[in-house]
């Protein structure tokens, strides 16, 4: 499904349909005018401590290239996360790093499902894959579609049927020579739909599903000037299409977010911000940390990471109150009030 500016009756109809505010949000096909104050006003006055506890170093990464990605916990106590420049993945188990997988083909986003297994994007060689935790076998889920390999696949989770969504960048812009930055759905029965693309959306990062299962966030997060930094919610139907896109929060001019996780109340716990310049259009008014966020794309609590590059997070632990989360070369964790959301927690 698409979503086009000449799908509405004016401009004043999409920006009211796409959330977006007087300060210009805009969020259809074409150039996009993202060009309001982000969230800079929003941290003065945040009792962040209903939602976040103080931050825990548990373990850092000493390869030559660092940039850690993708935690997912499983049910046995081990986080699993990504280095991706260096071609890592390694297991956490609650005291000790372990190296997991070395050539993980620039493995990205991993997600843990039901029944235990261990989905992992893997950026450089284009493709979802499956490794059976039991026996360590590894499958490939999807690798191409229309009859192009995928953009390097970035982040991934699943819904309540077990279709898998990801999102996929940097992509070509024309369709014809390649697939461009989009988000896919791999249903039950291994077919690939894209169900988000290039213009509709810009550069599609950190993906997850409601509690409720009935919307879909995915995080916009283009390093250009004139490109969305935000997030977007989509209303999911119970067969996996989209619609009614919206965007639930701003991040422009600052970094966006980049992974999320989301807990049983519905909050989003963003990935945002940065600590120094990195040569982009991107200013520090995104503070680096994690951001929490309301379903109605309320500021809530800010907890500061202490490196860059803050990337991603995750829930786990017994009671699925500690949030865990990569930034730099390290792995740190908090404690939260209330827990993720039940799917976080494996069946096996």
């Amino acid at each position: 499904m698409s979503f086009r500016q000449s799908d509405f009756t004016s401009r004043r109809e999409a920006l009211r349909v796409f959330g977006a505010t007087a300060a210009g949000i805009g969020m259809f096909s074409g150039a996009c005018t993202s060009r309001a104050a982000g969230i800079a006003d929003q941290y003065e006055g945040l009792n962040s401590a209903d939602y976040i506890g103080g931050m825990k170093v548990l373990a850092t990464v000493t390869d030559k290239k660092v940039f850690t990605e993708g935690p997912a916990a499983d049910l046995h106590g081990n986080l699993f996360f990504t280095n991706n420049q260096g071609d890592r993945i390694y297991r956490w188990d609650g005291t000790r790093l372990h190296l997991f997988r070395d050539h993980s083909n620039a493995a990205n986003g991993l997600y843990i499902e039901p029944d235990g297994s261990l989905l992992a994007c893997e950026g450089s060689a284009g493709r979802v894959t499956r490794t059976n935790m039991k026996i360590g076998a590894i499958t490939v889920v999807a690798d191409k579609y229309n009859g192009f390999p995928f953009a390097a696949p970035n982040d991934v989770c699943v819904d309540v049927q077990g279709r898998i969504y990801f999102t996929s960048r940097p992509g070509t812009n024309d369709p014809a020579k390649g697939n461009p930055n989009a988000v896919y759905r791999i249903g039950t029965d291994g077919g690939v739909t894209q169900i988000l693309a290039w213009p509709d959306v810009h550069m599609p990062n950190g993906i997850v599903i409601s509690p409720d299962h009935k919307t879909l966030y995915v995080i916009e997060a283009h390093p250009d000037a004139e490109h969305n930094r935000s997030i977007l919610a989509c209303e999911l139907s119970d067969d996996g299409n989209v619609s009614n896109p919206r965007v639930l929060i701003n991040f422009y001019p600052g970094r966006s977010g980049d992974g999320m996780c989301i807990d049983a109340a519905g909050n989003l716990y963003v990935a945002a911000g940065l600590h120094a310049l990195r040569n982009t259009s991107e200013t520090l008014d995104t503070r680096p940390g994690i951001h929490v966020i309301s379903p109605e794309g309320r500021l809530l609590a800010f907890a500061q990471t202490p490196k860059d590059t803050v990337t991603n997070c995750t829930f786990g632990g017994a009671d699925l109150k500690t949030l865990y989360v990569t930034c730099g070369d390290q792995l740190v964790s908090y404690r939260t009030t209330i827990a993720g959301k039940d799917s976080y927690r494996p069946n096996r």
